[in-house]
C-alpha cells in the first residue's frame, strides 16, 4: 500500500481472468508496476495521474483495483444510489426484499463485507467513508475509451467493511458484480466469471494511464459527504438532451392528452394504471389505488394541466375521479381512508399489500393523497374562483386523525390499524405525508391549531434521516430499502412548513433534504446497450434512481421541481438551480413525442421505467430481445411530469 498521509492508504490489487480465487492480490505478482504522480490539490481532494505497466512477457486480462484505505470504528459507506451507510444492515430485515446490506462478518446473501459494482449503476462515479467527522473518497471515469474517445466498457466502484479496522472505498479498470448482481428483488445474480467483456488487458510492456481523485476532508457530520458529491458533480455533469422545439406546455399538452384520450374509463370513472396498445386495441391494467401509482396522483396533475391549458374535458376527467374518491374512499371505523378498490368494493388490500410487514392503513397512501386534495383546492380556487368546501371537510377530519395516531417521537406512523386507525408501525421516512399534508391544510384553511406538533415532527424526521443521509420507508414494495421516494414527502412538509413560519432554519433543512434527493439523480448520461433507450438519444441526467431495491430510473422526482425553485427564490445556489435544470430538461425528453418513438404506444405515452443501467432489464420484446423499458402508458408517471412542469 501507498500511504497518502496519516491514516490514509491507496492500495493497488489485481484478479486475473480465469483466476478460480475470487479474492485480489497484490497487483506486483502479476508484473503490474504502479505510477503515481499528484497532479492537483485543493481542500477536498487530490487528483493524482495513474499509470499502470505491464511489465512482464505475457499478456495480462483481469480487473485492476484501486482502493483508499483508512482505520474506522464505526464506517459509513456512501455509493449514490446504491450504498447509503450499511443499507440498513444493522437494522431487522424481514429478508423478503434482498438488496445489496454491508455488514461485517456477512457473507449470506443479500449481505456481505463488500460490494462491487459496474459504473452505472451510480448516480456519480464517487464512493465515500464517512467516519469520526471525516470523509474519504475515491473518483475517476466511469467507462474507458477507445484511440477515437468513443465508449469502449465501463469500470466499476467498491466499499469494504473489514475486521482489521482498515475500510475501504475503492474504484476498478473493468468492472465485478460481485458478490451479486442485484437485477431486482426478484432477481438476483450470481458473480459471473472475468471475460473480455469485464476486463482490462494488457499486452507485455503497455501503459494504461488515467485520473483518479482521493478526497479526504474533515466533516462533522454525514451530510459532509454531499461537498464531495457537489464536486463529482462538477466534474462528471453532462446535461440531458433537448428536443427541438419542446416546451414546458407543449409537454403538458401531449402528456396530458394522451392520459386524458387513452386512459379514463368513463363508466368506472377513473384512469386505469397500465394501457397496452395492442393489435387487437387498448388493454387495460387498472391497479385502482386512491394516490401513488394511481388515483389522486393522476387526476390532481391533470387538474392542474387542464386549468393551464383550458381544457374542460381533462378538467371534467379529474374532478369526476376526486369526487369518486371523495365520496367512497373513508373507513368511518379508522377515520382513514381504505387505499385501493378490489370487486369494486374499497379494502386496504392494493397491488402493495402483501410486501407490507403489518398489513393495514398505509400513511404513505393516505398522507399524499390528502396532500394532493388540497392542492386540487388551491388549483380550483386559484385557477377558476371555485372553492369545494366539502374537500376541506373531508381532508379536516382526516388530518385531525393523522396528529391523533403521532407517537411520543412525534413521528407519524407508517401503517395503521384498519378497526381503529392506531399506529401500528412507525420508523419510516414515507410516513412524513402526513407531516406534509397537515402542514398544508394549515397553509389553506389558515387554522394553526397544529403548529406546534408538526415543528415537532419536522425536527425528528430531519434528526432521524435527512441528517443522517439515510432515508427509508417511502415506497411499500421495498422492504424499507434506503430510497428517493420518501423524502419528497418531506421535501413538500418542510416548504409548507416555511411558508408558514419564515424560519430560517427550515430553508436549511430544505437544501439538506433536496442534496440528499440529488444523490439518486443521474449526473451523467449512461451509456445504454438495449433498445429503446440505446437507440433513441435518451440521456439518463435529471432522473433519480428509485431505491436501493428498484435500480431504475422513475420520474416521481419530477414532481419537486416547484419545491426546488421555491428553495431559489430564498437561497443563491449554483449547485441547486443546475439540479433543477437537469431535472427539468430530463422531464422534456422522456416520452413519445410521435408513435412508437419508444417501441410502443401513442404519441405522448410514457411508462415509469427507465433502464439506465443492469437493473430491471426484465421486459422482453416479442422475438425475446431484452429491452429497457416498460411497453405501456402508466398516468401516474405521466402525472409526475405534468405536475413538474406545471411549475415551470
Amino acid at each position: 500500500m501507498i500511504t497518502l498521509s496519516p491514516n490514509l492508504y491507496l492500495a493497488f490489487e489485481t484478479r486475473a481472468a480465469g483466476d478460480p480465487d475470487t479474492r485480489y492480490h497484490a497487483a506486483e505478482a502479476s508484473c503490474l508496476l504502479l505510477n503515481l504522480s499528484e497532479a492537483e490539490t485543493t481542500e477536498l481532494k487530490t487528483r493524482y495521474t495513474v499509470s499502470v505497466t505491464n511489465s512482464g512477457k505475457k499478456a495480462y486480462s483481469g480487473i485492476l483495483h484501486f482502493s483508499v484505505r483508512c482505520k474506522a470504528a464505526d464506517p459509513k459507506f456512501f455509493m449514490p444510489g446504491y450504498m447509503y451507510n450499511r443499507n440498513t444492515a444493522d437494522m431487522p430485515s424481514s429478508g423478503r426484499k434482498p438488496f445489496p446490506r454491508i455488514r461485517r462478518g456477512a457473507d449470506i446473501m443479500p449481505e456481505s463485507e463488500f460490494f462491487m459494482t459496474r459504473a452505472d449503476r451510480l448516480s456519480l462515479p464517487l464512493s465515500m467513508i464517512w467516519d469520526a467527522g471525516r470523509v474519504i473518497g475515491i473518483s475517476a471515469a466511469p467507462y474507458l475509451k477507445d484511440s477515437g474517445g468513443h465508449f469502449e466498457k465501463y469500470c466499476g466502484f467498491s466499499c469494504s467493511i473489514n475486521e482489521d479496522g482498515l475500510q475501504s472505498a475503492g474504484y476498478t479498470l473493468g468492472y465485478e458484480n460481485a458478490p451479486w448482481l442485484f437485477v431486482q428483488t426478484a432477481t438476483v445474480k450470481d458473480r459471473e466469471p472475468i471475460t473480455a467483456e469485464n476486463a482490462v488487458m494488457l499486452g507485455p510492456g503497455e501503459t494504461i494511464r488515467f485520473d483518479l481523485s482521493v478526497y479526504d476532508y474533515a466533516g462533522q457530520d454525514e451530510r459532509a459527504v454531499y461537498r464531495a458529491v457537489e464536486d463529482a458533480y462538477r466534474v462528471w455533469h453532462e446535461r440531458p438532451r433537448s428536443i427541438p422545439g419542446m416546451t414546458p406546455d407543449k409537454a403538458l399538452a401531449l402528456l396530458s392528452g394522451a392520459v386524458r384520450d387513452h386512459a379514463w374509463l368513463e363508466e368506472e370513472r377513473i384512469y386505469t394504471g397500465f394501457v397496452f396498445d395492442r393489435e387487437t386495441g387498448f388493454e387495460y391494467n387498472r391497479i385502482p389505488s386512491v394516490s401513488w401509482t394511481n388515483g389522486l396522483a393522476v387526476s390532481v396533475p391533470m387538474l392542474m394541466a387542464a386549468d393551464r391549458l383550458n381544457d374542460e374535458k381533462a378538467r371534467a376527467q379529474s374532478l369526476t375521479a376526486i369526487g369518486k374518491i371523495i365520496e367512497s374512499s373513508l373507513n368511518p371505523a379508522s377515520g382513514f381512508m381504505f387505499e385501493s378498490e378490489e370487486d369494486g368494493k374499497p379494502t386496504v388490500r392494493g397491488w402493495w399489500y402483501s410486501g407490507m410487514h403489518s398489513g393495514g392503513h398505509s400513511s404513505y397512501l393516505n398522507g399524499q393523497a390528502v396532500w394532493y386534495i388540497l392542492r386540487a383546492y388551491m388549483t380550483e380556487k386559484t385557477a377558476r374562483g371555485v372553492e369545494h368546501t366539502d374537500w376541506l371537510g373531508f381532508c379536516g377530519s382526516i388530518v385531525s386523525k393523522m396528529n391523533s395516531v403521532m407517537n411520543t417521537d412525534h413521528e407519524y406512523p407508517f401503517a395503521m390499524s384498519v378497526k381503529t386507525g392506531a399506529g401500528i408501525e412507525y420508523d419510516s421516512l414515507g410516513s412524513a405525508w402526513f407531516l406534509a399534508a397537515s402542514a398544508l391544510y394549515e397553509l389553506v384553511t389558515g387554522d394553526r391549531q397544529y403548529m406546534d406538533l408538526l415543528l415537532k415532527s419536522e425536527a425528528h424526521y430531519y434528526d432521524a434521516f435527512i441528517r443522517k443521509v439515510e432515508c427509508y420507508g417511502g415506497p411499500l414494495d421495498t422492504d424499507k430499502a434506503v430510497d428517493s421516494e420518501g423524502v419528497l414527502a418531506y421535501i413538500r412538509a418542510v416548504k409548507h412548513l416555511h411558508e408558514l413560519t419564515k424560519e430560517e432554519y427550515l430553508l436549511d433543512h430544505l437544501r439538506d433534504a433536496l442534496y440528499y434527493e440529488f444523490t439518486f439523480k443521474l449526473a451523467w448520461n449512461t451509456v445504454i446497450g438495449f433498445r429503446p433507450l440505446s437507440g433513441i438519444g435518451w440521456s439518463s441526467c435529471g432522473g433519480s434512481i428509485t431505491s436501493t431495491a428498484n435500480p431504475h430510473i422513475h420520474p416521481m422526482s419530477s414532481t419537486v421541481i416547484a419545491e426546488m425553485k421555491y428553495y431559489l427564490s430564498f437561497r443563491e445556489d449554483q449547485y441547486t438551480a443546475s439540479r433543477l435544470a437537469d431535472t427539468a430538461g430530463w422531464s422534456l425528453q422522456t416520452f413519445n413525442t410521435f408513435d412508437k418513438e419508444y417501441g410502443y404506444g401513442k404519441m405522448g405515452w410514457m411508462s415509469e421505467r427507465f433502464c439506465f443501467c443492469q437493473g430491471l432489464l426484465t421486459e422482453k420484446y416479442p422475438d425475446g430481445e431484452t429491452a429497457s423499458t416498460w411497453f405501456a402508458l402508466m398516468p401516474w408517471a405521466s402525472a409526475s411530469i405534468i405536475e413538474g412542469l406545471a411549475a415551470l
